[in-house]
């Protein structure tokens, strides 16, 4: 449908309790793939919602011109269901196969209506997602999360929509499903609004909107073109915030100096008053006049300053708070022969079956590595740094660790107590450093002032990671490796932005699990494993 569109008129949002979230946010989407960027926190998924109709704003309107399909970050599915189910085809088919089986009943053809090809279209696009080996009649619960997703959006794809919002439709996917999307949405030609923190997938957008400080501002071309524009605004910004500071200095120095001038040539005319014997009248009428002369000039002086002020405040509120973490961990230094794992013929069982093929995995980390450990979801990545950290002990082969701390990451988070605050979780990590040296390096983390005094439960997402990462990476003693389990998920673009900083700080060896190539390419990874099959092999 060549007009599909979505158009926002003063749009507003507020949450039960009245914290806003919009207002009379106005803007169009027209045909074509918008990549929708945004904080965590800043509405993209409250703002897909008002469009789909989940939620009702407080003011304005939004109209979706087409068949609108909807794939939130979260699904609302029952495990029992089925595949045909999920995909809103069973009674199609059921009306089929009745059909099939002689009942003609006018009901089966009403069911029907004209999609007749409705299985080989349902097959066609569990193909095109990776799911074509999953029977119609499974069960939800027996699927993986990431094939959960794929479902999902084939059952959006098969209503034929003309407009699709997308809510990080990449999360829980591995690199080949992943891949799969991408081919998907590259032959997509309706509407399509994507909300992302993947930048791969970001890069093959149309044009990228980005929602910030309750306005939407849309840049064309992908993701890539995106940041070369925001970083030329912000170098711009930053010229303009520089040279107004210069203007300011300027015009405060030049009232200064016609103070001081004024304030001789008044000192020099009264002595020259008193010397030339005129009579009091006059004299004190010289100085009043000599004193309101100067007053205009101090008030034009004074003028200019405020209107130099004024233009840095306006070349301010175009900077960004980029909020860029820099980091001195000289103390996670691991020496570049220094063997910290070796796991040999390493097994583990899950109900019974080994995860392992063979005689099971055998690795070796040495010096500051960095590492990629790749596979299909449920390949067994995360029981292998289980099996790296000692949370998981093999049921067959031998494991060999340095004396070194290990830490471990998770996507969830959930390593600090939710009701301690962020200065008693550093001070638990690292209770020998002294109080003032916990603050500052809290700063280097970008808590300050009372944010340090949050209780880790009230923190965001981005706020979450900053605080785990302070406790891991400045723990006593250091980490010399680290384990990160899909590290990025839930990340908005300045959280993963934070985290690439931080590990480039990091001097010790880590493994990381990752679909996001992008980020791994960030982090200089320097060594690749990928687990398939039950084999881990170097890449």
């Amino acid at each position: 449908m060549p007009d599909a569109s979505i158009v926002c008129t003063n749009l507003s949002f507020s949450w039960p309790d009245d914290t806003p979230v919009f207002q009379d946010l106005s803007f169009t989407v027209g045909s074509g793939r918008t990549g929708l960027v945004a904080p965590n926190g800043a509405g993209k998924s409250t703002l897909l919602k008002l469009i789909a109709g989940e939620l009702r704003p407080r003011g304005g309107t939004v109209s979706v011109e087409g068949v609108l399909g909807y794939l939130p970050q979260s699904l609302p599915l029952a495990g029992d269901l089925t595949v045909a189910e999920v995909l809103g085809v069973a009674p199609a088919l059921r009306a089929l196969a009745a059909i099939e089986s002689g009942d003609a009943s006018e009901e089966h053809f009403a069911v029907i209506g004209t999609d007749w090809d409705v299985e080989e279209r349902t097959h066609a696009e569990l193909d095109r997602l990776g799911l074509g080996g999953v029977a119609l009649t499974r069960r939800l619960d027996t699927l993986s999360g990431g094939q959960v997703v794929s479902l999902g959006l084939a059952a959006q794809l098969l209503r034929r929509p003309d407009v699709l919002l997308l809510d990080e439709p990449t999360n829980n996917l591995d690199l080949g499903a992943r891949h799969r999307l991408y081919d998907v949405l590259g032959s997509w030609s309706g509407c399509l609004l994507l909300v992302s923190h993947d930048r791969a997938l970001l890069d093959r957008m149309d044009r990228i909107a980005e929602l910030d400080r309750g306005e939407l501002r849309t840049y064309g071309g992908n993701f890539t073109a995106y940041e070369a524009a925001v970083r030329a605004a912000q170098e711009a910004a930053e010229r303009s915030v520089r040279n107004a500071e210069q203007e300011v200095k300027r015009e405060k120095r030049e009232m200064q100096q016609a103070r001081e001038r004024a304030d001789r040539r008044a000192s020099t005319a009264a002595r020259n008053l008193k010397n030339a014997g005129l009579p009091r009248i006059v004299a004190g009428g010289l100085q009043r006049r000599a004193q309101e002369s100067a007053g205009k000039a101090n008030d034009t002086h004074a003028s200019r300053v405020g209107d130099a002020k004024a233009r840095l405040d306006e070349a301010s509120r175009a900077l960004r708070d980029e909020q860029k973490i820099t980091l001195d961990l000289s103390g996670t230094r691991v020496p570049a022969g220094r063997t910290l794992f070796t796991g040999e013929r390493m097994q583990v069982r899950h109900d019974g079956r080994a995860l392992f093929a063979g005689d099971g995995l055998d690795l070796t980390i040495r010096g500051p590595e960095r590492i990629a450990l790749t596979g299909a979801n449920g390949a067994g990545k995360s029981s292998l740094l289980r099996l790296l950290l000692g949370d998981l002990d093999p049921e067959g082969g031998t494991t060999r660790r340095a004396d070194a701390r290990f830490a471990y990451l998770s996507q969830r988070l959930d390593l600090l107590p939710l009701d301690a605050t962020v200065a008693e979780s550093l001070a638990a990590a690292a209770p020998g450093l002294p109080q003032a040296q916990r603050m500052h390096l809290l700063a280097r983390f970008l808590f300050r002032g009372s944010r340090v005094h949050l209780p880790i439960g009230a923190l965001s997402g981005g706020e979450r990671l900053r605080a785990t990462l302070a406790c891991v990476l400045c723990a006593e003693p250091a980490p010399q490796l680290l384990l990160l389990d899909e590290p990025t998920n839930n990340l908005d673009l300045v959280s993963v932005g934070q985290l690439e900083s931080a590990l480039a700080s990091y001097e010790g060896a880590f493994v990381v699990v990752s679909h996001d190539e992008r980020f791994l390419k960030e982090i200089g990874i320097n060594r690749r494993l990928h687990l398939a099959e039950g084999r881990l092999r170097e890449k």
